[in-house]
Formats: C-alpha cells, sequence, structure tokens
C-alpha cells in the first residue's frame, strides 16, 4: 500500500513515460535501436581568437593547473604522457570491458566496479575545458606550448569518439551524461574563438551527442529533476549552433529543447526558487546548466526565454545565495551530492559556489553579490572566460527566510547561521533528513550533514549515509523515518504540521518551530530558538515503543568530551536536559562525505531517551 501510494504521487503522466519507455527499449521499437552515426575524424577544436586573458588570480599566480579535479576532489593531472583508459576508474583502477555492447543493454547497477559514476567522471570533459583554458592562456606568451596543448585536446577527443562509438558503451548510457559534455564542448569552443568556425568534425560531435539525447528526453522529463534541465539544456544550445551551421535537424532540437526548458523551469523550481531535488548540490547544477543556456542565447542574440522562465532563474538564485557561506563559499550538504560541478573554469575548491552565484546574478540580474563576499576576486574569473561583462550594481542578498515551497527555512543573527529543512514534498525526497540542522558559526560547520559518498557500493555505506542516524534529527526505535521502496525513492512522505517561523532581522530570536507523524505513529515536534551566541533546540517526542535517539553530529576539527551531562571542547559546549529521564549521552564515531566517493569520521553526540517527553539541546559558542 506504501509503495502504491508513493507511485502515485510521482504523477501518473511520469509513470506512463517511464513505463514506455522501459517497455519499447525492451521490444526493440524505441527509436534510439534506430539512431547510427559514423565516428568524426579529427580536428575538432582549433584556436581561433588569441585574446589574452589578463589579471587572472590562478592557483600558481603565472599559470592555469594542468589537471582536473575528479569529483571536485581527485586531482586528476592531464600532462600525463598518455591518452585516459575511458573504461577503467581512475578512484579504484578497476574495468570494464569496452564498446561493443549496445547502451541500453548495459545496466545502472552492474557493471563490475561498483558506482558507475567513477567510469562516467572522465566522460563528462571537465579534461576538455581545462584543454581549451591552456591552449588560450599560454597562446600570447608561449606558442609552442599552447600549440601541445591543442594538440592534446584533438588527440584524447579523437580516442575518446574511437573508443566510445556512436552508441555503444557504458560512456553513451545516461542521455544526461551526454547533455554535459554537449554544454562543455560548446563552451570549450566559445574560449577557443571557434563557435562561429568550427570544424566539420566538432558539428558531427554536437549532432551525433543531440541524436542520443533527443529520443529518450521523455524519460528524462519523467524524473522530475535535473536530467530534464541539462538535456533540455544540451538540445537547446547544441540545437541552436547545429542550425547556424546548416545542420537540417538543428532548429528541431533547439525548439524541442527550448521548450523543455520552459518547461522544467516552471515545475521544477518554486516561486520562492526550491527545486524539486531538495539538494544544495543538484540545486548548484541546475542553475548552472540555466545560466548557461542564458549566456548562449546571449552570444547569438537569441529569442529571450519567457518571462516566467527569468523569474524562477532568479528565485533559484535566491535560495542558492541564501545557502551559501559569504566568507568560503561552502553550503551545507544537504540532500544527495554525487559529485557534480558543471563548468569548472576558476581555481576555486569544489565546495565553493560563489563562482555560480556571481554567473547567475549576472546573467538573471544584471547585478553582483561580490560585496557581500570576502576574498573572491578568484570566482568572478567565470565570467572573463565565459566572455561576459563584470557588473557593478550590488545585488541585496537574503538573511532570514523561509522557503515554504521546498521545506526550507534560513535563520541569521549576529555571526550565526541556521539551516532547517521539514517535510513539505511536492516531488520525491532522497534522505531521511526531516528537520536536520546545519548550524554555521563564522563560517564553521558546526552541526553537519553526512552527504551521500557514493550510489552504489558496499554496505553499511549504502545505507548509512541518507539514513536518519546521518542527520541531526530524531531517530525512533532504529527505524528511518520513511521506508525505502527502491535505490532512489522514498515512501510515506510525512506532512508537516504545527509550522511557525518567526525571524524578523531585527528581533533577537529567530524562531521556527515544526512537527510531523512518521508512518508507524511517531510524533516529532522541534521548536528552534537562535540567538547571537547560542542555539536551543527542544524536541518533543512520542508514539515511540522503544527509543528515540537525538544525533548531533560536530566538526572534528575540535576536540570534544562528555563529562556532567555535556558535551564540550572548552569553548563550545552542548548541554542536555528532558521532561524524563535522559537514558544516555554518548559521544560516537559518525562519517561524512563532503566530496563524492570520500569518506571520514566525525564525532556525533548520541543522546538516548525511552520515554515520551521533551528534550532539549542548548548549544552555546564563545
Amino acid at each position: 500500500m506504501v509503495k502504491l501510494k508513493t507511485l502515485g504521487k510521482l504523477g501518473l503522466a511520469n509513470l506512463i513515460r517511464v513505463a514506455w519507455y522501459r517497455a519499447s527499449v525492451r521490444a526493440g521499437v524505441n527509436p534510439v535501436h534506430k539512431i547510427t552515426a559514423e565516428i568524426p575524424q579529427p580536428p575538432f577544436l582549433n584556436l581561433l581568437s588569441k585574446v589574452k586573458v589578463e589579471a587572472m588570480s590562478l592557483e600558481a599566480n603565472t599559470a592555469i593547473d594542468a589537471s582536473i579535479k575528479l569529483f571536485g576532489n581527485l586531482t586528476y593531472p592531464l600532462n600525463r604522457g598518455e591518452i585516459p583508459n575511458w573504461f577503467e576508474s581512475p578512484f579504484t583502477h578497476e574495468k570494464v570491458s569496452g564498446s561493443d555492447t549496445n547502451w541500453w543493454q548495459i545496466s545502472d547497477f552492474d557493471t563490475g566496479v561498483g558506482d558507475i559514476k567513477q567510469l562516467w567522471e572522465l566522460s563528462r570533459f571537465d579534461w576538455v575545458l581545462r584543454l581549451a583554458q591552456l591552449i588560450l592562456f599560454h597562446a600570447g606568451n608561449d606558442p609552442k606550448r599552447s600549440a601541445a596543448y591543442e594538440h592534446q585536446l584533438n588527440q584524447w577527443l579523437a580516442d575518446w569518439i574511437e573508443k566510445n562509438p556512436p552508441y555503444k558503451g557504458v560512456n553513451w548510457k545516461c542521455g544526461q551524461e551526454a547533455s554535459i559534455r554537449v554544454m562543455h564542448l560548446i563552451c570549450a569552443a566559445k574560449i577557443l574563438g571557434s563557435l562561429a568556425k568550427p570544424t566539420d568534425g566538432f558539428v558531427q560531435v554536437i549532432a551525433l551527442h543531440l541524436q542520443r539525447i533527443a529520443p529518450t528526453m521523455s524519460y528524462a522529463v519523467a524524473q522530475d529533476n535535473n536530467h530534464g534541465t541539462s538535456e533540455a539544456a544540451a538540445l537547446f544550445v547544441g540545437g541552436e549552433f547545429l542550425s547556424t551551421h546548416n545542420d537540417p535537424d538543428g532548429a528541431k532540437w533547439a525548439t524541442k529543447g527550448r521548450k523543455w526548458l520552459e518547461n522544467r523551469a516552471k515545475r521544477l523550481i518554486g516561486a520562492d526558487g526550491s527545486f524539486s531535488q531538495y539538494s544544495v548540490n543538484y540545486h548548484r547544477m541546475m542553475l548552472d546548466t540555466l545560466s548557461f543556456s542564458e549566456t548562449f542565447r546571449q552570444w547569438f542574440s537569441l529569442e529571450p526565454f519567457s518571462h516566467a522562465f527569468y523569474e524562477r532563474a532568479r528565485a533559484a538564485t535566491n535560495w542558492l545565495a541564501a545557502m551559501t557561506d559569504p566568507k568560503s563559499g561552502d553550503v551545507p550538504n544537504l540532500g544527495a551530492n554525487d559529485g557534480a560541478r558543471l563548468f569548472p573554469l576558476t581555481e576555486t575548491d569544489y565546495r565553493d559556489y560563489r563562482p555560480s552565484l556571481i554567473w547567475a546574478y549576472k546573467v538573471f540580474s544584471d547585478s553582483s553579490p561580490l560585496n557581500n563576499f570576502a576574498n573572491a576576486n578568484e570566482c568572478t574569473a567565470i565570467l572573463t572566460w565565459l566572455g561576459l561583462e563584470q557588473v557593478h550594481n550590488s545585488a541585496a542578498l537574503p538573511t532570514n527566510i523561509h522557503f515554504k515551497d521546498g521545506g526550507f527555512v534560513v535563520l541569521n543573527s549576529a555571526t550565526a547561521r541556521l539551516v532547517v529543512n521539514y517535510p513539505r514534498f511536492k516531488f520525491r525526497p532522497s534522505q531521511n533528513d526531516l528537520l536536520h540542522i546545519d548550524l554555521w558559526v563564522k563560517s564553521e560547520n558546526l552541526l553537519r550533514d553526512a552527504g551521500s559518498y557514493s550510489y552504489n557500493c558496499e554496505e553499511p555505506w549504502q545505507s548509512y549515509f541518507p539514513s536518519t542516524a546521518a542527520h541531526n534529527t530524531i531517530r525512533f526505535d532504529g527505524r528511518d523515518q520513511m521506508p525505502r521502496i527502491s535505490r532512489f525513492l522514498l515512501g510515506a512522505w510525512p506532512k508537516a504540521k504545527d509550522v511557525v517561523f518567526r525571524a524578523s532581522d531585527d528581533s533577537e530570536t529567530k524562531r521556527f518551530t515544526c512537527g510531523f507523524k512518521d508512518y508507524c505513529g511517531a510524533v516529532h515536534y522541534r521548536a528552534i530558538d537562535l540567538q547571537t551566541d547560542r542555539l536551543i533546540i527542544t524536541d518533543t517526542v512520542s508514539g515511540f515503543t522503544n527509543k528515540a535517539v537525538a544525533r548531533f553530529r560536530l566538526t572534528s576539527e575540535r576536540k570534544w568530551q562528555v563529562f556532567d551531562g555535556q558535551v564540550s571542547d572548552g569553548k563550545h559546549t552542548l548541554k542536555f536536559h528532558a521532561s524524563s529521564v535522559i537514558e544516555s549521552i554518548r559521544l560516537v564515531d559518525g562519517w561524512e562525505s563532503r566530496y563524492y566517493f570520500q569518506k571520514s569520521k566525525i564525532p556525533v553526540v548520541e543522546v538516548t531517551l525511552t520515554d515520551p517527553g521533551s528534550l532539549t539541546m542548548e548549544y552555546q559558542w564563545a
């Protein structure tokens, strides 16, 4: 019954789209079975613009680092002396067989190497962008070096296309992955000044990718997530590009892409800017996709998108700004996080979201948030690489705000910031993180989320990271807040009750309250008060059978100890008291994943109650 009710919430149209897609692929009648393409020949990308990049603050100050970051964390040098193996995991070095199997015959989760995203990461073409940057950067002062990078870029692209012929092998499996390649290729051509005069090989590469994306667009739409926005964007930018170079299908693909970009922005982004995936990183991915679509439109002086599209894009920008720490650019690790970062054009960390904000504010509001940021000059380099003018109109960033469409609250008091998410589900949630809190003081993430680690890994990690135990909330009787129906689907979505938001900018105490009842009848009501020097949380719990465990996931940068019913490092202290007996207060090992496919230990406070009642936690900082 839970499964049927949950499937009903996904929408009949989406269920039909998915059912038809799967049935037609199995039956051999889906259009993907009919598409074919010749293997294009190099050259693909050439430097036609000798514009010199100036005043760029980079890691070495004198050069761009000749490497990329896989999943934002693992350094992958480009000066390798050999072409990558596109079927080998750069993380575990395990391999899969090459390109003799049609992509639709390959499983997402049974590749022999675990997480398929390991294999896809190099085929997102971050290296195409970085090599294009290196070509342009060295064109003025070291032409031989620039030419060497240009040779390498075309050599690697030729090898990728030869080893991944259309449409065979694991790297053609996902339409979104193909879409990311399209966007990165188009962006690289812009950097090199070759969009107006592309090679025949480059035009053919874009066309064969759009042939892969177009037939499965309906399936991407049915997911109600960033697959739809990414694939629509690729069809739009790729189609418009091809139409200017006399491809007969270009205009058709561009029209389809524009239609679904408009549709996805209106459906998946709430009026308050909340995105359908309840994830900060996927929100960035979606926003970068919209920003690139608008930037491309401006490059080609195309007809603007609708007023509604720009309203939703501006709201989504505002949402991400509310989540972002202005000093570090870091964000709460809320929701699913698969290491995605489109257009890595700056020498900033994966977890610095400010380049995306600077870009989005520029193209959607003609303003800049830079005056609100600290040490963020490198973040503005993204505009230079994209050929966009710097803007001087200052953007006003949100402070205390309630995002009712997505179920998020942001509270600010002096140097403290608190982010809360609660159940307000129009779309499927991916993590058991109801009433989770993220606390930040002076850019330090004191109470934190676990992240995702991997979508296909061994136990206990597969179950741990999306579980209630990996969040700062209450877990009843050892179960999660929502039952897992499948890998990416949770059931029994609860509804929030008694939601109160009182947080005017001039009030000393910012307050938020909310409660819900889970599918087994347990009730959790949380009252939150944020003050200038402390956070007070009162949890009222009932309806459970054996125990309720509250968890508070601490930073590992401090040395915590438990004594006399409190937890402290000498400067920060967590105190607890309850209306009934506290069974135990323990400091245990937990785990977090700040970067996909990487995990580390953190200290976690566990407070156990065996009777209904209230538990108050007061976190005081120096």
